[in-house]
């Protein structure tokens, strides 16, 4: 008998179009233990016969990326399986949906480029993943056109080079995988934590104390299926870890700084909501009103104008930092504010001068 455990981190999740992940891996997780009666056989030979829609090529590769463990140790592709061991393997989640993405010229805003990677700054309000009702016009379109002669672009596959991505009408960082073994590798960085992660966000009120840590589940809301909510008690979800730091206070609004532990569906959105201070302007989770500060007068009308001028949750993927699949070299990345939430940063300074 073999046990064989898949974890795909929420993606079995059915979000609405357009509607992606906080941060979010893209990857599956399985955990195999070996039956009592196994012959001794080479590994890569053993996972090619037992995890489906996995070619031979592609577990040599995960190997080669030390995404196969063994009893806890990263193997060789000549390791032989013994009785009782236990797999654990991460791959890149493959293809859901049928059909072929259509490529689509895009000005892709490209921070860092090479043989195995690439580093994307998107726009808020452009979809990552095309989804029922969204199948033109998102970034993995643009990517497959920018990625057209290359392994993880051929055949319209539906995510090419995608081992990650963030919300809609979030802006920020994404790394993309140009080859299967970077793509693997960077999942595994992913599975195990060690990406670093952070963001900005401008939230009503001001957190506890100058630096916190956020920790309670997160699932899919048994009242809204578009929403995620808490479960501090476990009852419900995955695991989420987020750390915050205070940067700058504003009086009714606080500008922060999130790390993320995990890869929760809208998890620094949904933590924050649930500590009583939900993101600005964001209309999922109760932040597209006044929370603090009376909704009278010239005060509602300054608010009021701060969400026309940015019309969307005020969260911003700040930093990426991971280890270079080829070279091990330790690689990071940041992107300055887009403008919408730079002009509304600059429009609370001036307001709270004036108080």
């Amino acid at each position: 008998m073999i046990e064989d455990e898949l974890t795909n981190e929420d993606l079995n999740d059915d979000h609405e179009p357009g509607d992606e992940d906080g941060g979010d891996e893209l990857y599956e997780h399985h955990r195999i233990v070996v039956d009592r009666g196994q012959e001794m056989l080479r590994i890569d030979k053993f996972l090619h016969g037992r995890l489906r829609n996995t070619s031979r090529n592609k577990v040599q590769e995960a190997i080669r990326a030390q995404a196969v463990e063994v009893n806890g140790t990263a193997v060789k592709p000549n390791y032989r399986v013994k009785p009782q061991d236990t797999i654990t393997v991460t791959l890149p989640e493959p293809p859901r949906e049928t059909g072929r993405v259509l490529p689509e010229a895009m000005d892709l805003d490209i921070r860092y480029e090479d043989a195995e990677l690439l580093i994307v700054n998107k726009p808020a309000g452009l979809v990552v993943h095309p989804a029922y009702g969204h199948w033109q016009g998102t970034l993995v379109n643009g990517l497959a056109h920018h990625l057209a002669n290359l392994p993880t672009g051929r055949n319209g596959e539906i995510r090419p080079g995608l081992v990650h991505r963030i919300d809609k009408d979030t802006s920020g960082l994404l790394v993309i995988g140009k080859t299967e073994f970077a793509m693997t590798h960077l999942s595994n960085q992913f599975f195990h934590h060690t990406i670093q992660r952070s963001y900005l966000a401008l939230v009503w009120g001001k957190p506890p104390g100058p630096t916190g840590t956020i920790r309670g589940h997160i699932g899919r809301s048994l009242r809204d299926r578009k929403v995620q909510a808490v479960y501090p008690g476990g009852e419900q979800g995955k695991p989420a870890v987020t750390h915050y730091e205070v940067l700058e206070s504003f009086g009714p609004v606080t500008l922060v700084r999130c790390v993320l532990e995990t890869g929760r569906t809208h998890q620094i959105r949904a933590h924050m909501q649930h500590i009583g201070h939900p993101l600005f302007s964001d209309a999922t989770y109760g932040g597209d009103r006044i929370r603090v500060g009376q909704n009278t007068g010239a005060y509602r009308d300054f608010v009021e104008n701060s969400f026309q001028l940015m019309p969307r949750q005020a969260l911003h993927a700040r930093s990426l930092g991971f280890v270079h699949p080829t070279s091990g070299e330790q690689l990071f990345f940041e992107a300055e504010l887009p403008n919408d939430f730079e002009i509304v940063l600059e429009k609370w300074r001036d307001w709270t001068a004036k108080q």
